[in-house]
């Protein structure tokens, strides 16, 4: 079941980030990326994914040691679940991204690529991103003419 699952958690995401990185204007882009619903999709396989392992899992993170979640993640349907929660995490991170940079007028080729190393390496698509937001802050508008 888990090689079924693993997998599906990016897919489900696939047609979200496709949207953010090829069609960034268009009005189905803001209409569907505008809603944080969109994690549901892959985080759907979460639930699946760690039935069998809950109850170590549950019992794990109320009281987290490296042994211990090392000895989990030797579970493939732990895995699989951490895996839709990070694919779900870096959607959310993505989709921050997007609508941050329309708010900011960043054009939509200098912000594709960082979405696609978010998809990749999320930190350090964020960080980039996060670096590129500090360069390209909005000045503040004088509302005090003397």
């Amino acid at each position: 079941m888990n090689a079924v699952l693993f997998p599906l958690a990016f897919l489900l995401a696939v047609p979200f980030w496709a949207l953010m990185i090829l069609a960034p204007g268009r009005s189905v882009t803001r209409r569907i990326a505008g809603s944080p619903l969109i994690v549901l999709a892959p985080l759907a396989v979460w639930p699946v994914a760690i039935a069998p392992d809950f109850t170590a899992f549950a019992a794990e993170m109320l009281s987290p040691d490296l042994a211990g979640v090392q000895a989990l993640f030797l579970r493939p349907g732990v895995v699989t679940a951490v895996w839709a929660h990070l694919i779900a995490f870096d959607l959310f991170v993505g989709r921050w991204i997007h609508l941050d940079a329309r708010d900011r007028g960043l054009h939509p080729l200098l912000v594709g690529p960082i979405l696609v190393l978010t998809i990749l390496l999320s930190p350090i698509g964020l960080a980039l991103y996060l670096a590129l937001r500090a360069l390209r802050r909005p000045q503040p508008t004088n509302s005090t003419s003397q």
